[in-house]
C-alpha cells in the first residue's frame, strides 16, 4: 500500500511537471506570436533589427544597447532606463535584471506587434470566397430596412474592391483603382449602421473614427494616422489583417472649408489635404495602442493601399445649393419653372453632384478620390414602423426576448406602431428616436412585471402611447385587463 501511494504521489509530481510545461509552452508561443519592442526607443523588430533579450518582457536594440554601454562609461546608465538617483545598483547582470523586472517596465498588452508572416505563408484571397454582390445586398437585407440603391451600390463597390485586391496579389496587368466611397443622409438614416453590418457579414476589421476630432499635425487633436491606428487596434495589431479592413470615416462633411474666416482651417481644409495620401494609398508609419506619436510609443508602417475607405455625412444646407443650381437652370418666360418647385421634394439629395460638393466647402482633390457617391433616403412613417419589427435586431424583438425570460409575451398593436412613428418624426433624428421614445413607455413596464407571476402577456396600444389609456394586461388563464 506504502509503495502504491508513493507511486501515486510520483504521478501526481509528473502530471504537475507536465502541467507547468504546458503552460510555459504557452507563454513562449504568446511570446513568439508578438515582434519585440526596443524598451528604450520603442522601435519593432522589423524595423530596428534583432533584439538583446534583457528579460522575458524587456528587449534592446543594438543601437541602444551601445548607447547604454557609453552611458555606463559617463555614470548615467541608471538615468538612460529611469533608475531613481540613489536606487541601490549592483554592477551583476543578474540584479539588474530582477530590479528591471521587479519594476514593471515591459511592454503594455495594446502595444504589442504580430510577427508579419514570411511572403510564402501569407494566403492569397480567394475570390470563390468573398460573397457576390446579389448575396451582400441579401444579408444587408436581414438588418437594414430600405435604402435599397445605397445596399446596391455599396455591395457591387465592396466586391469590386476584394477583387482588386485579388488582382494585385496575382500582379495583373491592369490596375483596378480604389472604390472608396462617399454616403450622403440625414441622421439617423443607418449609415454607420451599415458600415458596421458590412464589415461584420465579410468578417474584416472596421475602425469607426469621428473627423471632428481629427486636427493638422502639430495641433491639440487626434493627428490623421490616429484612423489607421483605430484599425490596427482592431485587427489586434495585426498589420497583414488590418492592411485589408475598411475605415469609416464619419461626419465628414465638418471637414468642409471654413469660409469668412482669417485663421488657420486647422481641422477643416487642412485635413482633407492630409487624408489624401491615405485614400489614395501609401505607407505611413502609425502610433501602436495609442491616437498620437510620441518616443514612448512603438510605430509600425502600415500599407493603406488596400484599404477600403468610406466616409459619411449629413451634410447640412447642401439641399440649398442644389436648389440654387437648379433654379439657375429654369428658364425665364411662360415655360419656366415655379422657384418653389423643389422646395418640398424628399429626394432633392437625389440630384447631388461633385460641384454641389465642392461648393459646400470640400476639396476637389478629396472628391476625387472618393470616385462612388450615393446618398441614403430620410425616413418616413412607413420605414420607421418597419424598423421596429423587421431587422433581425429589431427593437420590437429585443424587447420581447426581455420579457420572455419572465415568461411573459408582449405584444404591440398596429395602432400603436404608428404613434410611435410619428413621435419618431417629430424629434427629427432618424431611427435614433425610436429607442428613446420605447425606453420611456417601456419603463413602467420592465419595473412592475417582475413583481406580479400572474401576468401571462402584455399588449401595447395606441392609448398607451399617446397618454389616453393604459396597456393590455392578459393575466394567465383570463381575459385581457386594461391597465389606467
Amino acid at each position: 500500500m506504502a509503495n502504491q501511494n508513493a507511486n501515486d504521489n510520483d504521478t501526481n509530481v509528473i502530471n504537475v511537471d507536465n502541467n507547468s510545461s504546458n503552460a510555459n509552452s504557452n507563454r513562449n508561443d504568446d511570446h513568439d506570436a508578438y515582434e519585440k519592442v526596443c524598451y528604450v526607443c520603442r522601435r519593432p523588430e522589423s524595423k530596428a533589427g534583432k533584439m538583446i533579450t534583457i528579460s522575458p518582457d524587456i528587449t534592446i536594440c543594438n543601437d541602444c544597447m551601445q548607447k547604454a554601454f557609453n552611458q555606463v562609461n559617463s555614470g548615467n546608465f541608471p538615468k538612460m532606463f529611469g533608475i531613481p538617483e540613489g536606487f541601490p545598483f549592483a554592477g551583476m547582470p543578474d540584479d539588474l535584471m530582477n530590479m528591471m523586472s521587479g519594476m514593471n517596465m515591459g511592454m503594455p498588452e495594446k502595444q504589442k506587434i504580430k510577427k508579419k508572416k514570411p511572403d510564402d505563408q501569407v494566403k492569397p484571397i480567394d475570390l470563390k470566397a468573398i460573397p457576390s454582390p446579389h448575396q451582400i445586398h441579401a444579408s444587408l437585407n436581414e438588418y437594414v430596412v430600405g435604402q435599397e440603391h445605397a445596399k446596391k451600390v455599396m455591395s457591387v463597390a465592396v466586391y469590386n474592391h476584394y477583387k482588386r485586391v485579388a488582382a494585385l496579389q496575382q500582379k495583373k496587368d491592369v490596375e483596378i483603382e480604389k472604390s472608396n466611397m462617399l454616403m450622403i443622409g440625414p441622421t439617423g438614416s443607418g449609415k454607420t449602421y451599415l458600415v458596421k453590418t458590412l464589415a461584420k457579414l465579410l468578417d474584416v476589421p472596421l475602425a469607426i473614427a469621428d473627423a471632428t476630432s481629427l486636427t493638422e499635425a502639430g495641433y491639440i487633436g487626434d493627428d490623421i494616422e490616429s484612423v489607421i491606428s483605430k484599425l490596427l487596434a482592431a485587427a489586434d495589431n495585426d498589420v497583414e489583417k488590418a492592411q485589408t479592413g475598411i475605415v469609416f470615416i464619419d461626419e465628414i462633411d465638418k471637414l468642409a472649408r471654413k469660409r469668412e474666416t482669417n485663421h488657420r482651417d486647422v481641422n477643416g481644409e487642412s485635413v482633407q489635404q492630409g487624408l489624401l495620401k491615405l485614400l489614395e494609398g501609401a505607407e505611413v508609419e502609425v502610433p501602436v495602442g495609442a491616437s498620437s506619436k510620441n518616443a514612448m510609443v512603438p510605430m509600425v508602417t502600415v500599407d493603406t493601399t488596400n484599404l477600403l475607405f468610406i466616409c459619411g455625412g449629413a451634410f447640412p444646407d447642401l439641399e440649398e445649393i442644389i436648389k440654387e443650381r437648379l433654379n439657375k437652370k429654369a428658364a425665364i418666360g411662360f415655360q419656366a419653372d415655379l422657384k418653389d418647385k423643389y422646395d418640398n421634394d424628399k429626394n432633392l439629395l437625389n440630384k447631388v453632384t461633385v460641384e454641389d460638393l465642392r461648393m459646400f466647402g470640400m476639396v476637389p482633390e478629396f472628391l476625387g478620390r472618393l470616385p462612388i457617391i450615393f446618398t441614403l433616403q430620410g425616413l418616413d412613417e412607413d420605414m420607421l414602423v418597419k424598423i421596429l419589427k423587421e431587422p433581425r435586431n429589431a427593437i420590437l424583438k429585443q424587447y420581447e426576448k426581455l420579457l420572455e425570460m419572465d415568461e411573459v409575451k408582449l405584444e404591440f398593436e398596429e395602432n400603436a406602431l404608428r404613434a410611435i412613428a410619428k413621435k419618431a418624426l417629430e424629434k427629427d433624428t432618424g431611427a435614433r428616436a425610436l429607442r428613446a421614445i420605447l425606453e420611456e413607455y417601456m419603463l413602467d413596464i420592465m419595473y412592475e412585471i417582475p413583481k406580479d407571476d400572474s401576468i401571462g402577456e402584455v399588449i401595447i396600444t395606441k392609448e398607451y402611447i399617446e397618454h389616453t389609456g393604459g396597456p393590455k394586461i392578459l393575466l394567465r388563464g383570463q381575459e385581457p385587463l386594461l391597465l389606467q
